[in-house]
């Protein structure tokens, strides 16, 4: 199949998806919104949950129906869907929630992303994913970095009543050359990690979480583009899945806010492992195109 029959039947595959089942979302949002109280709430969010567990498989259905994609996926087995998962991973393209998605669909429960706060206007999905409960954040200094702290803690207070895995792209953004040389960042492969949505989730579910869930993706012939994802351009991608123990020095006190020092120091001892981990993969592809 050529590259645009690919994206007109991918295209109109996720509009459709993403127009109906978010629109099925509408009576279940309105009713978390007109009656706050938990057994309504619990009920919600369970039947949203579902609902976009679906919007996933239908996704996963037209990227794989595409893309001649090679699957490398390491260390997902054993994964508990009733558990409460912080979740952490680089990035370097849309694609990679595509690919976060398909992987962990059903097999934990559904990830929830820091979002910025101006996605929210976004027509039809905005709506889902307030529904969902995903935290919106500013990103910006002074007041608007303690209102953001704010808001995201009280959503990740309402994520005790499903289970939840609270996602976060450490790095804050997307990986290009442009900001790994701006960032003077002392990795080959990522930019300098950033805490606060991590230590946010700590300070709010800590004790709660089954584990932290550390995922490296790696795109061996380079980082896709959504468009490529759409006109079926790519070729191969690798998830390693890691399950660490949360250290007992980054959990914060009862009514305190998570130290800053011990989760810096922890999540950049990851970044190191993943920088040398992502080194490796490229190592492995690179000696298998030449031999």
């Amino acid at each position: 199949m050529l590259a645009a029959p690919k994206f007109l039947f991918a295209a109109l595959i996720l509009a459709i998806n993403t127009l109906v089942l978010c629109s099925s979302m509408i009576p279940f949002a309105l009713a978390k919104l007109i009656l706050p109280i938990t057994p309504v709430r619990h009920v919600c969010d369970r039947a949203l949950m579902g609902i976009a567990a679906l919007w996933m498989d239908i996704n996963a259905f037209w990227l794989g129906a595409v893309n001649p994609v090679r699957w490398h996926v390491h260390g997902v087995d054993g994964l508990d869907p009733r558990g409460w998962y912080l979740v952490a991973s680089n990035h370097q393209t849309w694609v990679d929630i595509l690919v976060l998605q398909r992987v962990f669909n059903r097999r934990i429960p559904m990830l929830k992303f820091f979002t910025k706060k101006e996605l929210i206007y976004v027509p039809v999905i905005g709506l889902a994913w307030w529904a969902l409960d995903f935290p919106f954040m500013q990103r910006k200094g002074g007041a608007s970095a303690r209102a953001d702290l704010e808001a995201g803690r009280k959503a990740c207070e309402k994520f005790r009543l499903v289970p939840t895995s609270v996602m976060s792209f450490v790095e804050g953004t997307r990986f290009t050359p442009t900001k790994h040389a701006q960032q003077k960042s002392p990795y080959r492969h990522l930019l300098k990690p950033k805490v606060g949505s991590i230590g946010m989730a700590l300070e709010t579910l800590g004790d709660a979480f089954t584990g932290f869930l550390d995922v490296t993706i790696v795109y061996p012939q380079g980082a896709p583009t959504f468009t490529d994802a759409l006109c079926g351009r790519i070729p191969e991608v690798v998830v390693h899945a890691h399950l660490r123990a949360i250290p007992p020095q980054v959990l914060p006190a009862n009514g305190e806010p998570a130290p800053r020092a011990p989760v810096q120091a922890w999540v950049n001892a990851l970044w190191q492992a993943k920088d040398e981990e992502i080194d490796q993969v490229l190592a492995k592809h690179k000696g298998q195109q030449a031999g």
